[in-house]
C-alpha cells in the first residue's frame, strides 16, 4: 500500500484538504496528515484523522511513546509528499531551508521522492516576485508545482491563486506514485 504525507497549510483552502484527504484513502492509500499550525485555524486535526483514519501530526515536540524520531520515520516511509493547500510561508520556509514546524521539518528530511506542493493564495501575493522566485527555486530543486487557477477568491479578488481543482490534484499524485 502506497502511504502519502499531507501537508495543510493556513489557508481558506484548508477544507478542501480534507477532500482530498478522503479521495486518497478510499483509494487506498495510507494518508499521513501533517497540519501547520494556522491550518489548525481553519480546519481540525479531527477531520483528517476521522478521513484517514490514522493519528494527525501537529506538534514537532509532543510527547513520544515509540522509538522513532518521528518526523523522520515519516519521511523515510513516504513514497510522496502533497501540500495542498500551501501558503506562501510554506513555500517560503522551504526554499530558504527552514524546518521550525513539523511540516516543514519532515519536509526536509524527504530525499529522492516526489514533493508536490499546490500554492493557494491571493493573487498578488501568489505573483509577488518573492513569492515566484521561491517557487522557481523549487522547481529547479525538482519540486512539482500543481498551478492555482483563476477564480474569485475568498477575499472578494477576482485572479490567480485559488487552489488547483482536486481532479488536477489527485491526477498529479497518482502519476507521482506511479
Amino acid at each position: 500500500m502506497k502511504e502519502i504525507i499531507l501537508g495543510v497549510t493556513g489557508s481558506i483552502a484548508a477544507y478542501k484538504a480534507a477532500d482530498i484527504a478522503n479521495r486518497l484513502s478510499k483509494n487506498k492509500i495510507n494518508v499521513n496528515t501533517i497540519m501547520t499550525a494556522s491550518a489548525e485555524k481553519f480546519i481540525t486535526p479531527l477531520t483528517f484523522q476521522v478521513l484517514t483514519k490514522k493519528k494527525v501530526y501537529t506538534d514537532m515536540f509532543e510527547k513520544v511513546f515509540y522509538e522513532d524520531v518521528r518526523h523522520i520515520s515519516l519521511a523515510k516511509k513516504a513514497d510522496c509528499c502533497l501540500i495542498a493547500p500551501a501558503t506562501a510561508n510554506i513555500i517560503g520556509k522551504l526554499a530558504s531551508g527552514i524546518a521550525d514546524d513539523m511540516l516543514s521539518t519532515v519536509v526536509m528530511a524527504i530525499k529522492n521522492k516526489p514533493i508536490i506542493i499546490c500554492p493557494a493564495m491571493n493573487t498578488n501575493m501568489y505573483e509577488n516576485l518573492i513569492v515566484q522566485g521561491n517557487i522557481q527555486k523549487l522547481k529547479n530543486l525538482g519540486y512539482v508545482f500543481v498551478e492555482p487557477k483563476e477564480s474569485l477568491l475568498a477575499c472578494g479578488d477576482l485572479g490567480k491563486g485559488a487552489l488547483a481543482d482536486i481532479e488536477t490534484i489527485l491526477k498529479t499524485v497518482k502519476n507521482a506514485l506511479a
